[in-house]
């Protein structure tokens, strides 16, 4: 029997990523969603034949036919309900940003260790296939010693969504910023020495666009940017000493099948001289969320978490500075 997994709520997430993606994986099965409305969480399990709708969250975490929970809740009720799941002895996997600040997100992961569960941030993109072959690309020194790591995400976002509430962790640096934090503590293999930033605030005070600067104690510098003012950009670029490996639809690849551009080059005095090679690189079409539960089921099973996941913690820490920097200006 795979994982039985339960949905605490019903989320635009859980319809686009969660629910096909566990349903494409090897290990899970989807036993249960709740919703504070009963009959909302009645129709969704009649529409995904889910067996069970549970009318409340604190049902679905007693069910006692759920290993692990899914929160995809708004992010101020990430803690709460992270907590109350480990209480009843559920894993967790959680929306990123896993919390509101590196204190709660360090609470969290502190509380699930102690009773003996796994906490899991939500970042599928770790998971592709894409992702791994990319890092090792890396590591076995195909552009070289990398150097920099560059990384966008931006879309328009509808002035009523609750996203542009600061208190409830609105934001692009929390929504969309932390794709391009996570893409470079991954690749950089390390924790931000530095951080700066510049970010641009509505009336309310939430962040509207932010540019950060990260300085890794390797060597390596990161630039970050988001917005919920621009069009649609989603993509990193990793540059080494002998080349550059560019990589669109960064976190949400194409179900057609992913790709990459690598561009190497001899010497640097080739630069100008039309020596440059670029090779298009295709990667396997995966579910990435899929790949994800089958990663969570597996540390599960093993009883720590496997490699690239982690709980969110640092991750956190770098956010907030991020933020913290960005308000100082």
């Amino acid at each position: 029997m795979g994982l039985r997994w339960g949905l605490l709520g019903c989320a635009r997430i859980c319809r686009r990523g969660l629910i096909p993606g566990i349903r494409a994986s090897e290990s899970g099965e989807v036993a249960a969603i709740a919703s504070r409305d009963a009959a909302n969480a009645k129709a969704w399990a009649d529409e995904f034949q889910i067996p069970t709708a549970h009318g409340s969250y604190e049902a679905l975490v007693a069910d006692p036919n759920v290993d692990a929970v899914y929160v995809p809740l708004p992010n101020e009720l990430h803690k709460p309900w992270v907590l109350k799941a480990a209480d009843a002895g559920k894993h967790v996997l959680c929306e990123k940003p896993l919390a509101l600040d590196v204190d709660e997100a360090r609470a969290m992961a502190d509380h699930c260790r102690d009773r003996g569960v796994l906490l899991m941030e939500g970042f599928m993109w770790r998971h592709q296939p894409r992702t791994l072959a990319v890092k090792k690309m890396v590591a076995d020194g195909a552009i070289g010693k990398l150097k920099l790591i560059r990384a966008s995400f931006s879309f328009p976002i509808d002035p009523a969504d609750w996203r542009l509430d600061p208190r409830r962790g609105g934001g692009p640096v929390w929504d969309i910023g932390t794709y391009g934090v996570n893409a470079s503590r991954l690749f950089a293999g390390a924790e931000p020495e530095r951080v700066e930033a510049a970010g641009l605030f509505a009336p309310s005070g939430v962040d509207m666009a932010v540019a950060a600067a990260l300085r890794f104690p390797n060597g390596i510098l990161a630039t970050i940017d988001c917005s919920f003012e621009q069009p649609f950009v989603c993509r990193y670029e990793l540059v080494g000493t002998a080349g550059s490996i560019l990589v669109p639809d960064a976190f949400l690849p194409p179900a057609s099948g992913p790709i990459a551009t690598l561009r190497t080059m001899e010497t640097a005095s080739d630069v100008g001289e039309g020596s440059d090679r670029h090779e298009t690189l295709t990667f396997p079409a995966v579910d990435q969320y899929a790949a994800m539960v089958d990663s969570f089921a597996r540390s599960v099973a093993a009883g720590s978490l496997e490699a690239p996941a982690e709980d969110g913690v640092a991750q956190m820490d770098v956010l907030s500075r991020i933020l913290q920097a960005a308000r100082a200006g």
